[in-house]
């Protein structure tokens, strides 16, 4: 149990620091998790004889992210190697239970008051593989569904040039609404790390309840809410094509489907194919001689 016990606060400690680079200062504290997570303390801390329980700990309502006194950790936070799988018609029940959870999220100042609905993911809780974008556009936030606009077209071609349909992955993004525009008619903006914080806990459950074998991180904005300090200061052609990994996992980074359709040369399409082959390989599709050359100059 002591074992178990420390591996659970180390992991504590690295998801609050990782929180905190990300621009979060403060973690909320429920009761229910802070009662949860005395239990193994007190086991593991009682002594080997006498009757007298220990004194009760005053839990403070928040805490300040980082700090050695912090030792909240949703169960989504810790590595999926410590985790038993969920299997079958469990997956389907929690992605549930999770969408309705999201579906009346009020954690951000502003963003509930400007979305129209929030934009959970899509795709099938089997999957092998898990896309994993910025967040939601207009067209997203209007039918609530990530990757339904011009750059969701071409994901959709994408995958299905990889042999695989829509319906097979599962395509989520960083923020579950879309970052608010205010005094703009159109366009979109980036959220920002504060808001990536507060929203990343939903896209690490999604991912605990997956397990998906490999995951592609589309974009800067990805890869930074993914993994925060592991890649600053890396530009993009730095860390496209390359293999990372998030808690074990396989990840690729490639290029937003948005960057190809401002840059329409066969140079940069033919750079997110490689990623993508790189990504069957991994996953040991079958890849044809046709697949092999697509993009390339004749």
């Amino acid at each position: 149990m002591a074992n178990e016990f420390h591996t659970l606060l180390d992991a504590t400690i690295q998801h609050l620091e990782g929180l905190k680079a990300r621009g979060a200062r403060h973690v909320a504290v429920t009761p229910a998790t802070l009662q949860a997570l005395r239990k193994p303390l007190a086991k593991t801390q009682a002594p080997a004889a006498g009757p007298a329980p220990a004194a009760p700990v005053k839990a403070p309502g928040r805490v300040q992210a980082g700090t050695p006194a912090a030792r909240t950790l949703p169960s989504s936070s810790l590595p999926l190697s410590s985790k038993t799988p969920l299997q079958g018609a469990e997956k389907e029940k929690a992605m549930r239970a999770l969408a309705a959870r999201v579906t009346g999220c009020t954690k951000c100042p502003r963003l509930p008051e400007s979305r129209t609905q929030t934009v959970f993911g899509v795709g099938t809780v089997h999957a092998r593989l898990m896309f994993v974008g910025e967040a939601p556009g207009a067209d997203e936030d209007a039918q609530g569904e990530p990757f339904v606009g011009r750059a969701g077209q071409l994901l959709t071609k994408i995958i299905e040039t990889m042999g695989l349909q829509r319906g097979e992955v599962y395509i989520g993004n960083i923020l579950k609404c879309r970052p608010d525009t205010p005094g703009q008619s159109s366009g979109n903006r980036k959220p920002t790390p504060v808001e990536m914080a507060t929203c990343l806990g939903y896209l690490e459950e999604q991912i605990g309840i997956i397990q998906p074998q490999v995951m592609v991180a589309l974009g800067a904005t990805a890869v930074q809410g993914l993994l925060g300090q592991q890649v600053a200061g890396r530009t993009m052609g730095s860390l496209r094509g390359d293999w990372l990994e998030w808690r074990g996992i396989p990840l690729m980074v490639t290029y937003h489907p948005a960057y190809l359709l401002r840059n329409q040369s066969l140079t940069e399409k033919r750079k997110v194919w490689e990623d993508m082959l790189k990504v069957m390989a991994k996953l040991e599709l079958p890849i044809s001689a046709k697949q092999r050359g697509f993009f390339l100059k004749k």
